[in-house]
């Protein structure tokens, strides 16, 4: 009896929270959420699972999901076996000819077939692609310093809409093309997302990390940042390492037309639902007050 009473009020509260998130239910019915997936948690296959049930519940309640993904500590690996050595520069992979190879095929294959497989699982419908295909993000060079590290200059996202709007779930590899033929671009998963949800203009990017989010002057998690705060403590090197690429992201796409960034905990159960449906969130959300601009799309 004891056991029959915790599961009826177990069921109560779950039903109360439904309720509960029927305004986020409706607000983001039909809103384009990127999300950008990293970190340590892909090495895991309780998280992926969760991950993907999480998406998979975001497209199930109307809203256009696309996710982009890292790798890096699969790239890592990759690398140490092959003997291939690998440096960073502000936070971003230098990439040889000899890298780029690895980067592709571990992105594009391994770690890209696995979170599509994990949608699949998880009773949704994925298809997997990179950067590559359709011309979706073409590169050129980013740093002389930086090798094959790509900075996208155009991108054609009409793919994207034409998968998520047949019921379909898109999911990135940050590996862009170039300019020249046979030529192919390592691109920070970060930076490849920002780009990405300018171009589709958005209403959400969420930059899933190992971290709480963005930490002011004083060491705690600011939960609300303006774009000016973080060009401030950029400056005055609060803001340093590889938080720089995910701020730099975040300002990128808010100036393409993204309505709002988050920085959030990717190490939290159910994170991406808790930022969207419920008034707790889950780390630190950049919002431009500037009316937004629309990108340069080629279509």
């Amino acid at each position: 009896m004891k056991q029959q009473t915790l599961t009826m009020q177990d069921a109560i509260n779950t039903a109360k929270m439904l309720s509960e998130a029927l305004p986020y239910l409706q607000r983001y019915s039909g809103a384009v959420v990127v999300v950008k997936f990293g970190g340590n948690a892909m090495g895991d296959d309780d998280a992926m699972a969760e991950f993907a049930r999480d998406i998979v519940l975001m497209r199930q309640v109307g809203v256009n999901p696309v996710v982009v993904h890292g790798g890096g500590p699969m790239i890592n690996d990759m690398l140490n076996k092959l003997g291939i050595k690998s440096e960073f520069v502000r936070g971003k992979r230098v990439t040889d000819k000899a890298t780029v190879q690895v980067v592709e095929m571990i992105l594009s294959g391994l770690v890209n077939k696995r979170i599509v497989q994990a949608i699949m699982d998880a009773g949704g419908r994925a298809v997997g692609i990179s950067g590559k295909d359709d011309d979706l993000m073409v590169c050129e060079a980013d740093d002389p310093e930086l090798g094959y590290v790509g900075r996208p200059v155009e991108m054609n996202v009409q793919v994207l809409r034409d998968l998520y709007t047949a019921g379909i779930i898109p999911v990135i590899a940050p590996v862009g093309t170039g300019m020249a033929d046979n030529e192919t671009f390592n691109v920070n998963g970060d930076t490849a997302a920002g780009a990405i949800s300018g171009a589709l203009q958005a209403d959400r990017l969420l930059l899933l990390t190992d971290v709480a989010g963005v930490k002011g002057p004083d060491g705690t998690v600011m939960t609300q940042i303006t774009p000016e705060e973080i060009r401030q403590m950029t400056a005055d090197g609060v803001i340093s390492g590889g938080m720089i690429p995910k701020t730099e992201t975040a300002l990128m796409a808010l100036e393409a037309g993204t309505r709002a960034v988050t920085i959030l905990d990717g190490r939290i159960p159910n994170a991406c639902l808790l930022e969207l449906f419920t008034d707790h969130g889950a780390g630190s959300q950049i919002r431009s007050t500037e009316p937004r601009v629309k990108p340069h799309v080629k279509r």
